[in-house]
């Protein structure tokens, strides 16, 4: 087995004075994907916003590479070598497609993120574009390549797929099994329970802010998640 690169313990925390994430606890190996997901409104993006920092602990622990980071800012946490691609606010509309892509990256060339445009060539079509003027599928892919881009060794991500043409979620799926060949982690919040099932190690299913049901991809079926989610 892998050593564990990413683990976090007792999680829980919300907004103000309001707890919405409550004991939850999961880790990760390089190589591997955790999968999170849940009805709306159960504590998903919550959990990944207290795990990078987006939001304060009210009690739990986080590690990363065997350092204890809960006390690091996002900032610090990205330059740790963790990503976070978010659901909301997914990229600077004002800014151009590359420049959304290049904006920490000053040196960076197109032709260093080819293999990406290969799968989402309408971005690479579209390189000079305002970001503002995508689709939201569009933005939702270049958020995605953005954080996929970064190539740091354990990559946060809060709904992907959402609002994506399945053609490109294809892609999406092809490019974290490349990512997890070459040794990287991710931690993925998703819905769509064909995709969570196809790139997922491990799952966890929250309700009311808990783990009500978890465990390793091919021991849990869509109807014991189902079950959970209230459909």
């Amino acid at each position: 087995m892998n050593e564990i690169l990413f683990e976090f313990e007792n999680i829980a925390g919300g907004y103000g004075g309001s707890t919405v994430v409550r004991g939850v606890s999961g880790r990760l190996a390089a190589g591997e994907v955790l999968g999170i997901t849940g009805r709306n409104g159960v504590g998903k993006s919550t959990l990944l916003k207290l795990l990078f920092g987006f939001l304060a602990l009210q009690s739990g622990s986080v590690r990363f590479a065997g350092n204890r980071i809960d006390g690091l800012s996002p900032s610090e946490r990205n330059r740790s070598g963790i990503s976070f691609c978010p659901q909301e606010r997914i990229v600077f509309d004002d800014l151009s497609v590359w420049e959304n892509l290049s904006l920490m990256h000053r040196d960076r060339k197109a032709e260093d993120l080819s293999g990406y445009f290969d799968h989402f060539p309408r971005l690479a079509e579209r390189i000079q574009q305002r970001a503002g003027t995508l689709s939201g599928g569009e933005r939702k892919m270049l958020s995605f390549v953005r954080t996929m881009g970064e190539e740091q060794p354990l990559i946060l991500m809060d709904e992907p797929t959402e609002g994506v043409q399945q053609e490109n979620i294809d892609h999406m799926a092809q490019l974290m099994a490349e990512a997890k060949s070459a040794g990287r982690a991710c931690m993925v919040v998703e819905q769509n329970l064909n995709f969570i099932h196809e790139v997922a190690d491990y799952l966890i299913v929250l309700d009311q802010g808990r783990s009500v049901l978890e465990g390793p991809r091919g021991e849990l079926s869509n109807d014991q998640i189902i079950s959970h989610l209230g459909v």
